[in-house]
């Protein structure tokens, strides 16, 4: 910052006062987009960073891999500040994108195995208790999933929100683990890509592609809720009527 000032009275110097005050106009735009620059990776972003910095690209892996267990860790912020990081040469763009990609996958197997500890069985019994939901909703998903399960795995690894949570059903209903495997790494790799190749290229302005994957969060979320509040409204009216036929 203070380099950018002192180049700048350098070249008013041999200016006539009207560019001078352009200079100092464009300058006094110039810092604090500068100062907010370096504000963005203060907190998490920094903290992010730091790891990377210490680990390399296997630290962006592990941050991914974390995001899945624990979703508070967005991986919208972290893909794009791998790139970033990569573009500041602490590691490759192809390191990068392989070590998050197998961050991703790690994380998501983790999910699988518990999916599978659960199991049908214990999951019908949970299903049973619940209020609003019957066991023939959790049989017409069983066979959905049976029927688009592979899709499902593949597109919903690019979907905020159900990225890390569609590998349960997957272990509940025992998906070859091979299969599963490949359908996340392939899902992965491209969601992974986009967002720590944009990182690279963006620089300093990384934060653009997260402001973006955070207005589609923001539609999944709404999206999400619309359904389930619709879906509750239908099951309420329905149980109602039951008693009167």
């Amino acid at each position: 910052m203070g380099n950018l000032q002192a180049r700048s009275r350098i070249m008013t110097a041999f200016l006539n006062p009207t560019q001078s005050e352009c200079v100092m106009s464009l300058v006094s735009v110039l810092l604090p987009a500068q100062a907010a620059g370096s504000a963005e990776l203060d907190g998490l972003a920094g903290w992010v960073v730091d790891v990377m910095e210490a680990i390399g690209a296997p630290g962006a892996g592990l941050l991914v891999a974390l995001e899945n267990l624990f979703p508070p860790l967005p991986s919208e912020v972290i893909l794009p500040l791998a790139g970033f990081t990569a573009s500041q040469g602490n590691f490759s763009l192809a390191g990068a994108i392989f070590w998050t990609t197998l961050g991703s996958v790690i994380g998501a197997i983790a999910l699988y195995w518990i999916g599978v500890a659960l199991g049908r069985r214990r999951l019908r019994v949970i299903v049973d208790k619940m209020p609003l939901v019957d066991l023939d909703d959790l049989d017409r998903t069983e066979d959905w999933f049976n029927r688009h399960g592979k899709a499902t795995v593949f597109f919903g690894r690019m979907i905020p929100i159900f990225r890390s949570l569609i590998s349960i059903p997957a272990g509940i209903e025992r998906m070859s683990f091979l299969l599963f495997v490949a359908l996340t790494a392939a899902g992965s790799l491209i969601w992974n890509s986009v967002f720590v190749v944009a990182g690279y290229f963006l620089g300093e302005n990384w934060h653009i592609a997260e402001q973006y994957a955070g207005v589609f969060s923001r539609i999944v979320v709404i999206a999400v809720l619309v359904f389930l509040i619709w879906w509750v409204v239908r099951r309420v009216r329905r149980n109602k009527r039951k008693p009167a036929a």
